[in-house]
C-alpha cells in the first residue's frame, strides 16, 4: 500500500501547483535546494559550494561505459574553472559555445545550440546575473522544464576533465563555461552524465522551452515543408534534423559529402537568394561537433560570393539537397502555434498526469483486448470547429502529446524508454456525461477515430489530429501490458474545449436494516475456525483477525468494540451480497479474482473509483501474482465504505469538501 507520506507528498504537490508553483516565474526548487540561500551561505562562510546532492565523483559520471572502472573515466579529475580567467558567458551566448565532448549527447547540444538563437528563451534557462567574478561562490543554477513544471537546478562548478581539458561539452572559447555547467545541471536531473547518451532533439527542445514538439519524416513530408520551416524559424521555434541509420554500423558513419548518420544537427536559418539570375532556397545547418561540414553545393565559394553568414561547424546547403540527404525534422512549437496556418493562433492547453501500474492501469495497446480498457482514459469535448474558410470539412484541430517520465534515471537499474502510444475514440453525449471508465465491451465494438502514428520507444509521441466537433476519449498506453511508468498527457486544442480524466466518481450502496426476526442478543463475526463447507471454492479458512477488526470498526456505532444483533445482521447481509459479487467476477472460478476483475467487482458493489484509487487498492489488497482472495476483497470493501461514510458524515451538505480538526483526522486514520 502507498505510505501516508507518499500520498501526502502527492497531495501537497497538487496543492502547490494549484497555487502556481512550477510555472516559470515560480519554479520548483529541485531537491529543495535554494540557490540564493546556498550562495549567501557560502559567501558568508568564505567557502566554495560543493553539491551534496550531486557529488563530483564516479557516480556522477555513469554506471557502464562511464562507470567507475571504465577506461573512459580513468584519470578523470574534477576541477573548477580558474577564477582569474574563467567566464560564464563571453560576448553573449552563441551556438559556437556548444562543442561536443566524449559523450553521445549531440541531441541535447543541438537543442542548446538552437536555444542560443533566441536570447529571451536562452535566459529563461540560463538566468542573468551569474559570474565567476562578482560574488563568486562556486555555485550556479539553471531553470529546466520537466514533465509539466519548471524546476530550478543548482550545481557546483566542479567539472570533469581529462589531460587538462573538459571531458564533455565545451566552448570554442576555452575560458567560457555556461554550456558545460548547463550540461551538468541536465545530468543531475537525469541521475548522471551517461544517462544523457543517445536521445531525440525534441527532449532538449521541450525541456528548455516547455513547448511541444512535432516530428516530420522528410521522405513523406508535406508539400509546403519549406514554408513550415521558414515560419517556424520566424516564430523562434527550435528545429533539429538527422539522418536515419539502418544498422548499428551506420551510427556516426560519415557520408560521401561529409554528413554524419544518426547525428543530431540544428537548423539555424532559411533564406531565398538570387544567384546568377536564379532563385534558390538555402538552409543553414549546424553540427554540434563544431566540425565535419557538408562538402556539396553551397559549401565553399558560392556562399562567400553571397556573403552568407556562418560560424565554425555551420554550413549552407540547398533546400533540395536538404530534403534528399536528411531523413527527419523535429520542430518545437513554443506557444505552441499551428505551424501550417499563416495566422498566429494560440492553442488551448490541458496537462494531465497519469501512471501505468501493473494490475490496475497498465493494460497495454489494443492488441490486448482483455486488458486494454483498464488504461487511464481522458475525455476531450471539442466544442467549435476551426476557422479555416479554405477547408470545406467541418473539423476541430488538436494535438495530443504523450510523454513518459523519468525513464533516463532508470538506465542505471537496467531500464529504459517504454514503447508508448495512444488511441482516440468517439463517445456519445450520454457516455461522455456519465463520467464512467469505459469497459472492455466498448473497445471491442468501436474502432479508434485517430491514434498515434506509431508506438515508439521515445520519451514522447505526439500527433496533430482533426476530428468533427463532439466528445472523445484519449487512451494512452504502453505497447505491452504490465509495463509500469508515470506519464504526462498534454492536449492542445485550437479552439476552447472541455477536458477531464475519467472515472472520478464514487458511490455507496445504502445501509439498510434487514427485515426478519431477531434471533439472538449478541453476536461475534465467524473467524477462521467456522468457515462453511459450501464456501470451499473460496480457498479460505475464514476471515483473518485483521479483517474482523475492520468489520467491527465499520459497523460499531457506540464505540463498544462489539456488535449488537442488528449491527451484525446488517454486516452479515453485506457479506452475503459481497460473496455473490465475488463469485460473479471470479470468472475462472479459481477462488481469487485478478486485479482487473476486481475493478468490475468494485463497481458492482457500488464504488466507481478513479485510476489513482485503483492503483492504491491493487497495491494494498492484491498478492504478488495480482490475485485478490475473498478475505482481501471484503477488507477492501469495508475500508472503502468506512472512508466514504466518514467523509459524508463530515460533509452533510454534499459539497465535496470536508473540514476536520486534528483529533478527527487521527480518529479516521487510526480506525481505518
Amino acid at each position: 500500500m502507498l505510505p501516508f507520506g507518499g500520498i501526502a507528498a502527492r497531495l501537497e504537490r497538487d496543492r502547490l501547483r494549484a497555487e502556481g508553483v512550477g510555472q516559470h516565474h515560480n519554479a520548483v526548487k529541485y531537491l529543495n535546494q535554494d540557490y540564493e540561500a546556498l550562495k549567501q551561505g557560502c559567501i558568508e562562510s568564505g567557502t566554495l559550494f560543493r553539491d551534496p546532492q550531486f557529488p563530483a565523483g564516479p557516480s556522477a559520471l555513469g554506471f557502464k561505459e562511464l562507470g567507475p572502472h571504465s577506461s573512459k573515466t580513468r584519470g578523470v579529475e574534477w576541477k573548477r574553472p580558474s577564477v582569474s580567467f574563467g567566464l560564464f558567458i563571453v560576448g553573449g551566448a552563441t551556438r559556437t559555445d556548444i562543442c561536443q565532448g566524449a559523450l553521445g549527447d549531440c541531441w541535447l547540444l543541438a537543442a542548446i545550440g538552437s536555444l542560443t538563437l533566441n536570447e529571451e528563451l536562452l535566459h529563461r534557462v540560463v538566468p542573468h546575473g551569474q559570474s565567476f567574478q562578482e560574488d563568486y561562490a562556486g555555485i550556479f543554477h539553471f531553470q529546466i522544464w520537466q514533465f509539466g513544471e519548471w524546476v530550478d537546478v543548482v550545481v557546483d562548478d566542479l567539472l570533469p576533465t581529462k589531460d587538462g581539458e573538459l571531458l564533455f561539452v565545451h566552448s570554442a572559447e576555452c575560458t567560457e563555461f555556461w554550456s558545460a555547467l548547463l550540461e551538468k545541471a541536465y545530468a543531475k536531473l537525469n541521475g548522471c552524465y551517461e544517462a544523457l547518451s543517445g536521445g531525440s532533439t525534441t527532449e532538449g527542445f521541450e525541456d528548455f522551452t516547455g513547448g511541444v514538439a512535432e516530428m516530420y519524416d522528410l521522405k513523406r513530408a508535406p508539400r509546403n515543408m519549406g514554408h513550415i520551416i521558414r515560419k517556424a524559424l520566424e516564430r523562434g521555434s527550435l528545429l533539429g534534423c538527422s539522418i536515419d541509420i539502418t544498422s548499428a554500423f551506420d551510427m556516426e558513419a560519415v557520408t560521401f559529402k561529409k554528413l554524419v548518420k544518426g547525428h543530431a544537427y540544428s537548423v539555424t536559418a532559411f533564406r531565398d537568394v538570387n544567384y546568377r539570375g536564379q532563385q534558390e532556397q538555402l538552409i543553414r545547418i549546424r553540427n554540434p561537433w563544431g566540425q565535419v561540414e557538408w562538402t556539396g553545393a553551397w559549401s565553399d565559394g558560392d556562399r562567400e560570393e553571397l556573403q552568407l553568414k556562418m560560424e565554425d561547424g555551420e554550413f549552407w546547403m540547398s533546400f533540395r539537397d536538404f530534403m534528399r540527404e536528411f531523413s527527419r525534422l523535429e520542430i518545437c512549437n513554443l506557444t505552441p502555434d499551428a505551424l501550417t496556418k499563416d495566422e498566429l493562433s494560440r492553442w488551448h492547453t490541458q496537462v494531465f498526469e497519469g501512471t501505468w501500474r501493473r494490475g490496475s492501469t497498465a493494460g497495454g495497446c489494443r492488441n490486448h483486448p482483455a486488458t486494454f480498457w483498464i488504461n487511464p482514459q481522458f475525455k476531450i469535448k471539442l466544442l467549435e470547429e476551426d476557422d479555416d474558410p479554405g477547408d470545406d470539412e467541418v473539423a476541430c484541430s488538436f494535438l495530443v502529446a504523450l510523454m513518459q517520465k523519468h525513464r533516463r534515471r532508470e538506465r542505471r537499474l537496467g531500464g529504459d524508454m517504454h514503447t508508448i502510444g495512444f488511441a482516440v475514440y468517439e463517445v456519445t453525449p450520454a457516455q461522455g456525461s456519465q463520467n464512467v471508465h469505459l469497459k472492455k465491451d466498448f473497445f471491442l465494438r468501436n474502432q479508434s477515430r485517430a491514434r498515434s502514428e506509431t508506438f515508439i520507444n521515445l520519451r514522447e509521441v505526439s500527433n496533430q489530429i482533426r476530428l468533427p466537433p463532439g466528445e472523445y476519449i484519449v487512451v494512452p498506453s504502453t505497447f505491452e501490458p504490465h509495463k509500469e511508468a508515470d506519464f504526462v498527457l498534454r492536449v492542445f486544442t485550437e479552439k476552447q474545449s472541455d477536458t477531464s480524466s475519467r472515472g472520478v466518481s464514487a458511490a455507496l450502496l445504502p445501509l439498510c436494516i434487514p427485515r426478519g426476526p431477531i434471533l439472538c442478543s449478541d453476536a461475534r463475526i465467524p473467524s477462521s475456525s467456522s468457515s462453511s463447507s459450501s464456501d470451499k471454492d473460496l480457498k479460505t479458512d475464514g476471515f483473518s483477525l485483521d479483517s474482523c477488526r475492520n468489520m467491527v470498526n465499520l459497523m460499531d456505532k457506540d464505540g463498544s468494540a462489539r456488535l449488537g444483533l442488528v449491527e451484525f445482521q446488517i454486516l452479515w447481509n453485506k457479506i452475503r451480497s459481497w460473496l455473490t459479487i465475488f463469485r460473479q467476477h471470479d470468472l475462472d472460478k479459481s477462488g481469487t479474482m485478478s486485479a482487473y476483475e476486481m475493478r468490475m467487482a468494485l463497481e458492482s458493489a457500488g464504488f466507481k473509483l478513479n485510476n489513482k484509487l485503483h492503483q492504491v487498492v491493487v497495491a494494498r489488497y492484491a498478492d504478488a501474482e495480482m490475485g485478490v482472495d475473498f478475505d482481501n476483497f471484503v477488507c477492501c470493501l469495508v475500508k472503502l465504505e468506512a472512508m466514504f461514510r466518514f467523509f459524508r458524515g463530515m460533509d452533510p451538505e454534499g459539497t465535496g469538501s470536508a473540514v476536520m480538526n486534528f483529533a478527527e483526522w487521527l480518529l479516521l486514520t487510526m480506525c481505518g
